[in-house]
């Protein structure tokens, strides 16, 4: 834990641990409990609930799904609570300053595919991990995608397909992007289980991203290369 967690009242803390622990078992009720505990017993802002109970719980969460501790339900249980949670935030947090947003991202399942388990569950971990999802759904054409990056400003576009003939549509989205001009603004992962390290590569997605936990390691190390190349150029 940080010096500033150490710095909080013992009680905070607790209550903290155990929305953690709340969190990874997937109990909705208590997350949201421990959550409003925060705000009006305790006067925590938005930023540090989420930086000391919900994110710090979820990145628990991402780290044992990606070494094989945790499987997909339980997963999906987690992100669940984090969600009620994030409905009791969400209200505050578009009022609240201090809160930093990792990026924006636009995320479907690709034109023909209508799988969405996988890509919901990689939706949620990413704005447990403090992103702006917007989440496109099934079936998503090239129009819908670009439509959406332009209209969220989406430093990231995340593709999903769970068929071996839904996957040749990814290049023509990334096509779509070049001819727009906007594929030098936009992180492009892709993922779902036909895919592999050469084809993303074939297709010039930025990522393949085997599984939820690495989409939102890769999502959250991508975007900080991108926040170093704009410091970068506003210096220059």
């Amino acid at each position: 834990m940080s010096d500033e967690f150490d710095a909080l009242p013992a009680e905070l803390q607790e209550l903290y641990l155990n929305m953690q622990d709340d969190l990874y078992d997937g109990l909705k009720d208590e997350v949201v409990e421990g959550t409003v505990r925060a705000l009006e017993e305790f006067g925590q802002t938005p930023a540090q609930i989420l930086q000391y109970g919900l994110v710090a719980g979820m990145d628990i969460v991402g780290a044992d799904f990606r070494d094989g501790i945790l499987f997909v339900p339980e997963v999906l249980m987690a992100a669940k609570a984090m969600k009620a949670a994030m409905e009791v935030l969400r209200p505050l947090l578009t009022d609240y300053k201090g809160v930093e947003k990792q990026g924006t991202v636009v995320i479907g399942t690709v034109k023909g595919d209508i799988h969405d388990i996988g890509k919901n569950l990689v939706a949620m971990m990413l704005e447990g991990a403090g992103f702006e999802v917007i989440n496109l759904g099934i079936n998503v054409d090239a129009d819908a995608f670009i439509q959406a990056i332009r209209e969220h400003d989406a430093d990231i576009l995340g593709m999903s397909a769970l068929l071996t003939t839904t996957m040749p549509y990814m290049r023509t989205v990334i096509n779509r992007l070049i001819e727009e001009g906007l594929r030098d603004q936009v992180i492009v992962l892709v993922g779902g289980a036909p895919l592999t390290e050469a084809f993303a590569e074939d297709i010039g997605a930025d990522r393949y991203c085997r599984d939820a936990a690495v989409a939102v390691e890769a999502a959250k190390a991508l975007m900080q290369i991108k926040k170093e190349a704009r410091r970068v150029k506003s210096m220059a």
